[in-house]
């Protein structure tokens, strides 16, 4: 970590989560803070669902809820950046407090209920944006109270297909009550079609992803992954944060309700997207989340079977010029290994991993 990242980390841990989370949109969102220069190595490029990505690193969703700083996180080095999580209606989440830092363990607990301002808000902020270049996707999610939560989807999916560069349909979210049971086959069918019919009468076909949660079993994995095949949809993103508890150094905090997530989360989020690898096969775009916070835990991910990989809780911990050098090093590691480019690297760990038990 540099110097100013640890002045920066002193900060924002004096105050409390939501509020250092709040105070680092509005620092980004002023052009701060200024960090490295990333590297811009075509090692790193990797063309995926008809994008072409600088790098395979991205921010993944739950950071930029209402799309206010995806250019400055595309700054910071990231390959892309996905914003949302996104429902109709601006919805105010859980009580508060709802975010807990795991710090011996590098992780965070939350429980925020997909607060966000809305889809006409991050409309417009992302009208605004268009045509400045840079991959963003947008997370789409059904409100707490919703009638219909499926016509949630096709509502995001039309809201904002002419203005991602993809669409994730978030459904493994542990903190909106029922959520994750669209994860059953049954639901998860009619989901993906209504989703998929919505995208062909939309104004844009952007490429769609399935976010799913690492607590699920090998029946559900395979009944997903049928899904998957069936519907059309582009790819899938392994995982959400997870309601199981490993063993923690963090005392009573870690008893609270609500998604893990960070450095603890590797081992599971790997293993699901290694199982998910080998049922898709080779062609489905997967891109893996958990516990990514340094070049050689996203090049496992990608050896394990991920196409592109994300983060968002290792940079709490580490800073903000950690997407740079992640990047730095993960092109030193190609560079030192022979290779021209990181795709070469896809699947050559998939079986170690995708052998070991849930």
């Amino acid at each position: 970590m540099s110097a100013l990242d640890a002045i920066g980390r002193k900060l924002l841990f004096s105050l409390d989560p939501e509020t250092a989370h709040g105070l680092s949109i509005a620092a980004l969102r002023c052009g701060l803070p200024v960090g490295p220069k990333p590297p811009r190595d075509e090692r790193l490029r990797v063309r995926l669902c008809g994008l072409d990505f600088p790098n395979p690193l991205g921010m993944a969703a739950g950071y930029d809820k209402n799309a206010e700083v995806p250019d400055a996180l595309l700054g910071l080095g990231f390959g892309f950046a996905e914003v949302g999580t996104v429902t109709p209606l601006a919805q105010p989440g859980n009580p508060r407090p709802r975010i807990f830092r795991l710090t011996e363990d590098e992780a965070v607990i939350n429980r925020l209920g997909f607060n966000n301002e809305g889809h006409e808000a991050a409309e417009r902020r992302l009208r605004v944006r268009k045509g400045r270049g840079g991959i963003v996707g947008v997370n789409i999610g059904a409100n707490k109270d919703s009638a219909d939560r499926i016509a949630d989807y096709e509502r995001g999916v039309a809201r904002f297909a002419p203005l991602a560069s993809y669409l994730t349909a978030n459904i493994s979210s542990p903190n909106t009550p029922g959520l994750r049971n669209m994860q059953a086959r049954a639901q998860l069918a009619e989901l993906l079609s209504r989703v998929m019919a919505a995208r062909e009468a939309a104004a844009a076909r952007p490429p769609v992803f399935l976010k799913i949660a690492p607590d699920l079993v090998e029946a559900e994995l395979e009944d997903i992954a049928a899904e998957v095949l069936a519907s059309g949809i582009d790819g899938v993103i392994v995982s959400n944060t997870t309601i199981s508890r490993p063993p923690l150094k963090s005392g009573a905090v870690a008893g609270e309700t609500g998604g893990l997530s960070g450095k603890v989360l590797f081992e599971r989020s790997t293993v699901v997207l290694a199982k998910m690898r080998k049922l898709l096969g080779p062609e489905i775009a997967i891109i893996g989340v958990g516990g990514v916070n340094s070049a050689e835990t996203a090049l496992e991910k990608i050896r394990a079977g991920a196409d592109l990989v994300q983060l968002y809780t290792g940079m709490i911990f580490a800073g903000p010029s950690l997407p740079a050098r992640m990047l730095s090093d993960m092109a030193g590691a190609l560079q030192r290994g022979g290779h021209a480019s990181v795709r070469e690297l896809r699947d050559v760990s998939l079986e170690k991993w995708a052998a070991k038990p849930l």
